[in-house]
């Protein structure tokens, strides 16, 4: 039986381990191009190393998202995905083999893949249909939190350290552990599951054929739209490009995720009672005017107006269309149902960001942004458009 308490000991639990496990990874986020530089790493290296890292994340999460439903657990793969991603961190400055790197880097974004389909699919367990939007938007606020967090850490210990990277490494493992810690003090409901399908490493691809009509329209626009965007790192690079420095960039990276956590739970909330659907589209919309206006704006104010309202499409689109994707899934197959959609939105994020990359160099900023803008607005008209009959049944 779920409690009447709309934010659970559970889902408070895993909010929490979520922020401390993202101050950690977001202390490491701003210096990682900078520390592989500083070993000897190119920038096609970097790229490569990042592709690879990124691929293995996705790939796995829908392995690992259909194991847990096969094994009707979910804190197992939470545990183990927090310990590994833990350990990473430390263990990234052990070696500067770039054999070594390349091994700590993938186990760090394999430890996402095991965890992310588990714990999303317990969060979705803590909720009703009607009160996900608020669940899975307070999720995303705390997890923000951490992301606003570490990166000011990490600013504030490399102005008393100057390029002392190696030991950021070191002290991220510290609000690494104690996210493994909180792990321990989760109680997992214990599911009676019917022994789901898709054996294999790749078994969860099966799951688009016995996936509902709702579910697939759903995934095909948010797909093409993640085709449409791209990495964060271009907005960064378009702050770059204005003449900003590199100071005002982690503090434009800094204060958008300060937005976005502000933002995500009352999002979440406001989901719950106009339809989950309306603020998904609002929120794409939103994304298209951004991106549309990046590659004109200048100023240290119009670049500020923006990075707010790219925080309020994040906090519009990111937990709720997984609370939107629960709703569409069979309970004993919630894991696989996220677990495909985030690795094909990992896979699609890849083509996207590679594909926003030469049409920078091709045609320009001004013309990959808008490109993006108009591609995110041809989603929120599909969106809209299309039919779906459980949605409506559970004002979602």
């Amino acid at each position: 039986m779920k409690t009447n308490r709309l934010i659970t000991r559970v889902v408070l639990l895993v909010s929490l381990i979520s922020l401390f496990n993202d101050v950690a990874s977001e202390m490491l986020y701003p210096i990682m191009p900078v520390f592989l530089r500083s070993i000897g790493f190119t920038i096609a290296w970097i790229g490569i190393l990042e592709g690879v890292a990124e691929a293995t994340a996705g790939l796995s999460k829908g392995y690992f998202g259909n194991l847990s439903d096969r094994m009707g657990r979910r804190l197992p793969f939470i545990q183990f995905g927090y310990v590994l991603s833990a350990l990473a961190k430390p263990l990234m400055v052990l070696f500067v083999h770039p054999i070594w790197i390349f091994l700590v880097r993938t186990t760090d974004r394999l430890a996402k893949g095991i965890r992310t389909s588990a714990r999303d699919a317990i969060l979705s367990d803590e909720a009703t249909p009607g009160t996900k939007g608020k669940v899975f938007g307070f999720h995303r606020a705390l997890d923000t939190v951490g992301a606003c967090i570490g990166p000011v850490l990490a600013l504030l210990y490399l102005w008393i350290r100057p390029g002392d990277y190696k030991m950021l490494f070191v002290i991220a493992f510290v609000p690494g552990i104690i996210a493994v810690l909180l792990t321990f003090f989760i109680k997992e409901k214990r599911h009676d599951f019917k022994p789901t399908r898709g054996k294999g490493f790749f078994g969860y691809l099966g799951y688009w054929k016995r996936a509902s009509r709702e579910y697939k329209l759903l995934v095909i626009g948010l797909l093409f739209f993640a085709l449409m965007n791209s990495s964060d790192a271009f907005l960064l690079l378009a702050l770059k490009q204005a003449g900003f420095s590199d100071t005002y960039m982690v503090g434009f990276y800094i204060f958008y995720n300060l937005a976005f956590a502000l933002l995500a739970f009352p999002a979440g909330m406001l989901a719950d009672r106009v339809g989950l659907r309306s603020i998904v589209v609002v929120g794409l919309i939103i994304f298209g005017v951004v991106y549309s206006l990046m590659g004109f704006i200048h100023g240290l104010v119009g670049f500020g107006i923006l990075f707010f309202f790219y925080g309020f499409y994040s906090a519009s689109t990111e937990g709720i269309s997984k609370a939107w994707i629960t709703n569409l899934a069979e309970k004993n197959e919630i894991a696989t149902a996220i677990g495909f959609y985030t690795s094909m939105l990992s896979i699609s994020t890849l083509i996207s960001s590679s594909m926003a990359g030469l049409l920078w160099v091709i045609f320009g900023m001004k013309a990959m942004f808008l490109i993006s803008g108009i591609g995110a607005l041809l989603a929120a008209v599909y969106l809209t458009a299309i039919p779906l009959k459980k949605l409506h049944a559970q004002k979602a």
